[in-house]
């Protein structure tokens, strides 16, 4: 399958769009896990540390609920900046953490409050399938009553939830980064990423299904073989939580860095902004030469 590319009409920094052929999906994954693996131990710290600092805004009484989820854009930039840095064979350091912060940070608020106000929106939108219990339980922690279980309301709820949350998915996959990097006003990084998302759906949907698989499927099924083989035994209480544990450590920052791979198989680098070196001298004939000059 040949590559087709895009080429929107820009009113900022030019962007390319590039429809990737359907086995992208895999591969994103597979560049996610390399640049995982050639830095756990700092990618380890970088999550521990902006898992604390959401903990920390978090404990203030609902401005800092918002200001979490104001933020998403810009520490996900900060993530890529991390990709970026270990794609480029460069060090990673706890200043990435707050890379975001200086990478058209007003477009990236703006975008936080957009995607604040659509989640939200989606959510109270459930209430019409169980009444608003999903809403209350996501937005203020209220137990959802077993009643709501049984009738399948909660069922229906969390369908319809996902339903309205894949056009959000999908406007703001790329928008941080476009905004960041490419120095988008906050409505045209919503715009390129929703149509570059649309146009590369089958790659998306394989990647989903990767996930799916590596996420949930696999580990299931090797926790259940553990729990029944180990069943009665002191020693399952120990080893599978441990496990569990272990295997998170790997996938959220693997997840983190398949966003990154993502984005520049779709929005491939301008003769302005050369490509990084690749994690791997063998990477499977796609190697690319140079280093980035941005935001390192």
């Amino acid at each position: 399958m040949e590559e087709q590319t895009i080429k929107p009409q820009p009113h900022g920094q030019p962007a390319q769009m590039v429809v990737v052929p359907t086995q992208f999906g895999l591969r994103w994954l597979q560049r996610g896990w390399q640049l995982f693996r050639a830095s756990p131990f700092m990618w380890m710290t970088m999550l521990f540390a902006y898992w604390v600092m959401m903990g920390v805004i978090g404990i203030v009484p609902f401005a800092g609920s918002i200001a979490a989820v104001v933020l998403i854009p810009v520490f996900s930039v900060s993530f890529m900046h991390m990709c970026r840095a270990l794609d480029a064979r460069r060090a990673l350091e706890l200043g990435h953490l707050f890379a975001g912060f200086r990478a058209n940070l007003p477009a990236l608020l703006l975008l936080g409050g957009v995607y604040l106000a659509a989640t939200t929106a989606s959510l109270a939108l459930t209430q019409f399938a169980d009444g608003g219990h999903l809403m209350r339980w996501m937005m203020f922690g209220t137990p959802i009553p077993e009643a709501a279980f049984r009738n399948g309301s909660m069922s229906g709820a969390a369908l319809l939830g996902m339903v309205l949350y894949l056009p959000i998915l999908a406007a703001f996959w790329f928008a941080p980064v476009l905004a960041a990097w490419n120095g988008m006003s906050a409505t045209k990084a919503l715009f390129y990423s929703f149509f570059a998302m649309l146009a590369n759906w089958r790659a998306f949907l394989l990647y989903g299904m990767a996930i799916l698989g590596v996420g949930t499927l696999i580990p299931g099924m090797t926790i259940a073989f553990l729990g029944a083989l180990l069943h009665g035994s002191p020693t399952a209480q120990t080893v599978v939580p441990t496990l569990i544990v272990m295997f998170l450590i790997a996938l959220v920052p693997t997840l983190f860095a398949s966003f990154y791979a993502s984005y520049r198989d779709v929005f491939p680098p301008t003769p302005q902004q050369p490509p990084p070196l690749p994690v791997r001298e063998q990477d499977g004939g796609d190697q690319e030469e140079g280093s980035q000059k941005n935001g390192d």
